[in-house]
């Protein structure tokens, strides 16, 4: 039996067993929030603005990465780690098997935890979703959270029930290095607490019976895949989905991960703060064609203001670079000059375009000093003039000293 669903962009055909595990998530996440709400009342239901949902193959490094990410985005609770939550006897007996634990447990256990005050800012959530069922209550979970952002906005609530943003976080690695990683943590940790016994130095490491086996290995990651990968690929159109290659070393992740969590300002912004800021241009949009455009200017001066350009050109190779070729070990030089070329905005836009053209980066700021010029015999009075200073901020690449032994 087959049932047909409708989405915005196609119709897909659904199995049954797919179906039934869409209903579940329904239902269960229906149960989870009802019981939530009964507990705490509707507005006491403050959950994260930010969360990222972090998954990944075994042994791809959501450990050794979450740090990091949590860095990146300046948020300081600790993570959740679903696997650290699940503390029961049976939850435990189906981890150490390699076995899924059953999806409303989790889901319970990870929503109630999110509403700590310590999430305020925003939340790692390592190991959440893992199945279907659980997708479907994530999605059920940012379409309730949507609704109360609606409903509370003009509230004195509204502080609490921003706009939520949702990441998937997918680290990945084919099979033959997962297992390779697994074993390879398994063998180091039992070193490791060999060492720490003999010693009595350190802290005993965690051994998972996964990781002690080659056959275990392969079926966790193949339950990963078959169970985790394959349910989080429809959220790809939903939330901010990062699928990171954690193949190579520590640093050339970090690069991915760095990449692929830059700020998306139209996605995460309120969209009446956006309206206000969009017609500000992105930084990063300024740099793409900042190379072509400078050359573009520079022609432009030695053809149409020739004689300004050549003025502006000697002031610097006559004034500037003297004490410029002074301060090349430090690559910081500050000149102030009382040249009336640069009176005209003109020649200022020259001379920051000249130094950039040569490898240099360029800060002016005018100053206009008031100074005593005269006094009137008669009344005392005292005339004075205006000075305008050009003070230059010159930045380069210093040179380094070589020290003899």
């Amino acid at each position: 039996m087959k049932k047909l669903v409708k989405t915005q962009t196609q119709t897909k055909t659904l199995p049954q067993s797919q179906d039934l595990e869409v209903k579940d998530g329904q239902i269960i996440f229906n149960v989870v929030w009802g019981k939530l709400v009964g507990e705490f009342g509707e507005e006491n239901l403050r959950f994260p603005k930010e969360i990222f949902w972090l998954n990944g193959a075994p042994g791809a490094g959501k450990g050794t990465n979450t740090n990091f990410i949590m860095r990146y985005r300046d948020l300081t609770a600790p993570p959740l780690v679903v696997s650290s939550e699940l503390q029961s006897p049976e939850a435990r007996a189906r981890i150490d098997a390699g076995q899924l634990v059953g999806d409303r447990e989790v889901a319970e256990i990870i929503f109630r935890r999110l509403l700590d005050p310590d999430f305020e800012f925003g939340a790692v959530v390592d190991g959440f979703p893992r199945t279907k069922v659980q997708v479907e209550c994530l999605k059920h979970l940012h379409n309730k959270l949507s609704e109360l952002h609606l409903k509370y906005r003009e509230s004195l609530h509204s502080d609490h029930f921003k706009k939520p943003h949702f990441h998937i976080v997918v680290l990945f690695v084919d099979e033959n290095e997962s297992v390779r990683r697994q074993l390879y943590r398994g063998e180091h940790a039992l070193a490791h607490n060999v060492e720490v016994k003999e010693s009595g130095v350190g802290e005993f490491m965690e051994v998972r019976p996964t990781d002690l086996s080659a056959e275990a290995a392969h079926n966790r990651y193949r339950t990963f895949k078959e169970k985790t990968y394959d349910a989080l690929q429809e959220l790809r159109q939903i939330f901010f989905y990062h699928f990171i290659n954690a193949h190579g070393s520590i640093d050339d992740v970090r690069t991915r991960i760095f990449d692929e969590l830059r700020y998306q300002g139209s996605l995460e912004l309120d969209e009446s703060t956006y309206e206000r800021l969009s017609s500000l241009p992105v930084a990063s949009s300024l740099s793409i064609h900042a190379r072509q455009d400078l050359v573009d200017r520079l022609d432009a001066y030695e053809k149409r203001e020739t004689d300004l350009f050549k003025e502006v050109v000697e002031v610097i190779l006559k004034e500037f670079m003297p004490i410029v070729k002074l301060h090349a070990i430090t690559g910081t030089a500050v000149i102030n000059s009382e040249n009336m070329v640069f009176a005209k905005p003109k020649a200022l836009e020259m001379l920051i375009d000249i130094f950039s053209e040569r490898g240099y980066h360029a800060i002016v700021d005018v100053n206009k000093i008031e100074l005593a010029a005269s006094i009137d015999p008669k009344s005392f009075k005292i005339n004075n003039i205006v000075k305008r200073v050009f003070r230059v901020r010159i930045r380069f690449e210093g040179s380094e000293i070589r020290r003899g032994r």
